[in-house]
């Protein structure tokens, strides 16, 4: 019996040493990946406990994808050693509160008419057509609104002179605070337009590099990408006016509530979140397109500001159809050029 019990004892010490050199080499491997390095001891061991918290999170939700009862996977990314607060705070910048006191003063574009008599297309994808640069990496920098102004800019510009042109969101950080922006803390895409309207154009990423920290203005009139003539606002809530606004005028900027875990570490599937709310908004990010998956579900195709090693491919495809989830159609326009 003491020899069973010896063996028993024995199996169990090295499977979990096994289990903990497993992590051990997840952590190494997830390092490496992603250019981490930590200023002491401590801190690597506190990042390490959140990742492997983690790992644990989306092991359970995943079991979950697996038995057909959510429809969306969730995944490592370069954001699993961050506390989900820490995240949100970091990299969510878009300023609802203040959108709500410019409308409340009148700045507001022109308001969104679906036009009549159009067949729309079951499905849209403006990557096909060449309208959407590479996805690009916000940093740790709330300035997601910039990215998503910019993305919808090249989207137009595309449209009317046939050429895709990358733009400067770091120039709309340093040079837009006089409308109501605040950079790395945030910021609205209106405003970027009007901006850029009043400015006489952007410049180009080439021109004017990203940054990922608020610098001093240096906008050349030499290096302007494009320019805008004001912006569209898409009616608030509505769905079927975001969907034809897309499929005939081009990707849309939006707003979403992007404040859960489960976006933070999303990978893969329709995203429908439960606890999402379509008012309280925190993040701009780009509509490029619509469908339907195999299963049935109706989605936004949604192009995001955090890399290629964010989601899918740094795309989430978020709930249609799905009462304005996550706020969806609560804020989108678009510039007009």
């Amino acid at each position: 019996m003491r020899t069973v019990l010896a063996l028993l004892a024995l199996v169990a010490f090295v499977q979990a040493i096994s289990y903990t050199d497993v992590i051990k080499e997840e952590w190494q491997t997830f390092k490496m990946e992603h250019r981490k390095n930590f200023l002491s001891e401590v801190e690597e061991r506190f990042r390490m406990k959140i990742f492997n918290e983690n790992r644990h999170k989306i092991a359970k939700h995943n079991q979950l994808y697996a038995q057909g009862k959510v429809s969306f996977k969730l995944g490592l990314n370069k954001y699993s050693d961050m506390l989900y607060h820490e995240f949100k705070e970091t990299m969510n910048g878009y300023n609802h509160t203040m959108r709500k006191v410019l409308r409340a003063q009148g700045f507001s574009g022109i308001i969104y008419i679906p036009p009549a008599n159009v067949q729309i297309p079951k499905s849209v994808d403006w990557r096909q057509h060449g309208a959407v640069t590479a996805v690009k990496d916000q940093g740790h920098c709330g300035s997601c609104w910039a990215f998503s102004s910019t993305a919808a800019l090249e989207g137009q510009h595309f449209r009317k002179a046939g050429v895709l042109v990358s733009l400067s969101e770091q120039n709309l950080v340093d040079c837009s605070t006089k409308y109501g922006n605040n950079g790395c803390n945030g910021g609205l895409m209106d405003n970027a337009f009007r901006y850029i309207k009043d400015n006489g154009g952007i410049d180009t990423e080439k021109s004017y590099p990203y940054e990922g920290i608020d610098d001093s203005c240096h906008f050349t009139k030499s290096g302007v990408g494009a320019t805008d003539t004001g912006f569209v606002d898409i009616p608030q809530g509505d769905e079927e006016a975001l969907m034809k606004a897309v499929a005939t005028m081009g990707p849309v900027s939006v707003a979403i509530d992007a404040s859960h875990e489960s976006f933070q570490l999303y990978s893969e599937g329709v995203y429908n979140e439960p606890e999402c709310d379509a008012q309280n908004l925190d993040h701009g990010v780009l509509v490029v397109g619509y469908g339907t998956d195999k299963t049935g579900l109706d989605y936004w195709l949604v192009k995001n500001s955090w890399g290629t090693t964010w989601g899918d491919q740094g795309y989430i495809k978020m709930a249609r159809n799905q009462d304005n989830q996550c706020g969806i159609a609560t804020a989108s326009s678009y510039p007009t050029v």
